[in-house]
């Protein structure tokens, strides 16, 4: 998870660019938010908890100036919930100043860590993103080759913006799990998590930042450099596709709501149902439930209302608060009280949210409840940077599809298949990594990997 943004233009507010770049990638991460601008190689940064709006004033943004700005969104998948863990990071190592923000997650950081300890290197934070920062300031070769000497350190999926003196700095893990994008806003360089926060603040889309690539951007333009040669097919991440990222963007350059609609499609052909209206879980359920309408000719209606005011149950770390909030966002219209009702969402994760909305309708006087999901069960946790939690907490994970509905209290269940996902996607399945779908990951994984490992537990 987590959303990424870069601008590097002598001419222009670069913070206030990133502060608009960050609210069209706010869908990534709800924790924290944080800009880091360099004027002249100093470095200033403000990261605070909260939402992108919450975290940024008129003020705030009048105080940020320089000619290079990067920003971040998180959500946390290897650290815990804390200020310290805000990004942009900014370490000043031996070499040079980094500022920097992550999206993605490294499956070495732990010896990394412990490398660093061992050559006297200090870590303020708990997250692995910081590893990063500190390579990289440790290194004291020229900042190209220290960039590129670092990604060959690093396993996991990364893209990454960093500000260094006067460089912008991106880069992206040889598989390219995490999207990233590079545009332009006249003649100057930016990028970004997703493509639509291009959109927002006007820029062209150029192209992706490829697997394994490092971007530099200085006073010269931009450079390209090849540290990792990328695998042959790359690895983007499928839940970006059915569930993360916004149905504006682009991916690999395939619309995401097209995706979308093209699942529900596939979906209402291969599970049919018997139905008086098609309902979509808004809002991430809603291009799919478009297209198992038109696929199977059954009236679409909103049905459920969303509170879009509450912030994402599945984004809450906790899972006490995902529970209490699911209730707070979604409620139901009298228009399904007599109906038999197909209800569409893009994924099952725990089944918490799917139960009570289930209970909900059936309370509401639905006489059938069918769910139809527009991805397969998730039967493994991620280790690239989604936190889909433990296998324990997976309800697909060593349960049937019927067992599965009778949790949820469903009238029918039914997951799209994986040949339909990737049909959907417009992606060869060799191009995609689907690791959480088919417990087949791209790279090794580690052992005791929890979101929380590097956490101080008090004596």
């Amino acid at each position: 998870m987590c959303g990424v943004f870069g601008i590097r233009s002598p001419e222009r507010d670069v913070a206030r660019i990133t502060h608009f770049g960050l609210h069209a990638l706010q869908h990534r991460g709800q924790e924290s938010a944080g800009i880091a601008v360099s004027d002249r190689g100093r470095v200033t940064v403000l990261r605070d908890m909260g939402l992108v709006a919450q975290v940024f004033t008129e003020g705030k943004l009048r105080g940020l100036h320089g000619s290079l700005a990067i920003g971040h969104t998180r959500y946390s998948t290897t650290g815990g919930v804390h200020w310290s863990n805000a990004q942009p990071l900014v370490h000043h190592g031996v070499a040079r100043t980094i500022a920097l923000g992550h999206n993605g997650n490294l499956t070495n950081a732990g010896e990394l860590r412990d490398e660093l300890g061992l050559e006297g290197v200090s870590l303020d934070s708990t997250s692995d993103s910081e590893v990063i920062a500190a390579l990289l300031g440790a290194d004291p070769e020229p900042l190209p080759d220290a960039v590129a000497n670092v990604m060959r350190r690093l396993e996991g999926a990364f893209s990454v913006v960093a500000l260094a003196g006067d460089t912008l700095v991106a880069c992206r893990d040889r598989l390219g799990m995490r999207p990233l994008c590079l545009g332009r806003l006249d003649g100057d360089w930016v990028v970004a998590s997703e493509t639509c926060a291009l959109d927002l603040i006007g820029a062209d889309y150029e192209r992706e930042v490829r697997p394994g690539e490092l971007v530099l951007v200085d006073g010269d333009g931009l450079r390209s450099l090849q540290p990792l040669p990328p695998e042959e097919h790359g690895a983007l991440c499928v839940f970006e596709f059915f569930y993360l990222a916004r149905p504006d963007s682009r991916l690999g350059g395939v619309e995401v709501h097209g995706a979308r609609v093209r699942m529900g499609e596939r979906l209402a052909e291969e599970a049919p149902a018997r139905a008086d209206l098609v309902l979509p879980i808004p809002d991430s359920g809603t291009p799919a439930a478009i297209g198992f309408s038109r696929g199977s000719g059954i009236p679409f209606s909103e049905g459920v209302i969303k509170n879009r005011y509450v912030g994402r149950t599945f984004i809450q770390p906790d899972q006490g608060l995902r529970e209490q909030g699911i209730k707070l966002k979604f409620n139901p219209l009298d228009e399904v009280a007599g109906k038999r009702v197909v209800i569409v969402d893009d994924s099952i994760v725990r089944g918490n949210t799917t139960r009570q909305i289930v209970a909900m309708l059936f309370e509401t006087g639905a006489t059938e409840v069918h769910v139809r999901i527009s991805s397969p069960p998730v039967i493994g946790p991620c280790y690239y940077g989604i936190d889909l939690a433990g296998e324990d907490e997976l309800i697909a994970a060593r349960r049937s599809v019927e067992e599965v509905r009778e949790h949820i209290g469903a009238t029918s269940l039914a997951y799209l298949s994986l040949e339909g996902l990737q049909e959907a996607t417009r992606r060869h399945e060799h191009r995609t990594c689907r690791a959480c779908l088919t417990g087949e990951y791209p790279t090794a994984i580690p052992r005791g990997a929890s979101k929380l490992r590097f956490e101080v537990v008090p004596a």
